[in-house]
């Protein structure tokens, strides 16, 4: 079963958050951040997915997870094009 790494940010939100995990349920967990029962940090918001990259071990998925999240440019990157879409 793949796993995917993905990428969500607030929807009218006064911040523009964002938020990088991993999981093998996309729709799940993202139905989790929305009903406050995923990650402490996600609380309170509401999140769109902006980008997902799938993975057929789970130990890439983790590491491609930790650079990302560490990886400052890259997200902001990822919003950028993100933001251009919809423009």
């Amino acid at each position: 079963m793949p796993y995917f790494v993905y990428m969500i940010k607030t929807v009218n939100s006064f911040r523009n958050k964002t938020y990088v995990g991993y999981t093998k349920d996309i729709n799940y967990r993202l139905d989790k951040h929305n009903n406050n029962k995923g990650a402490k940090s996600t609380k309170g918001y509401l999140w769109e997915l902006i980008y997902k990259k799938k993975f057929f071990k789970k130990k890439e998925a983790m590491s491609y997870e930790y650079k990302l999240k560490k990886d400052r440019k890259k997200r902001a990157s990822i919003l950028k094009k993100h933001n251009d879409k919809r423009n």
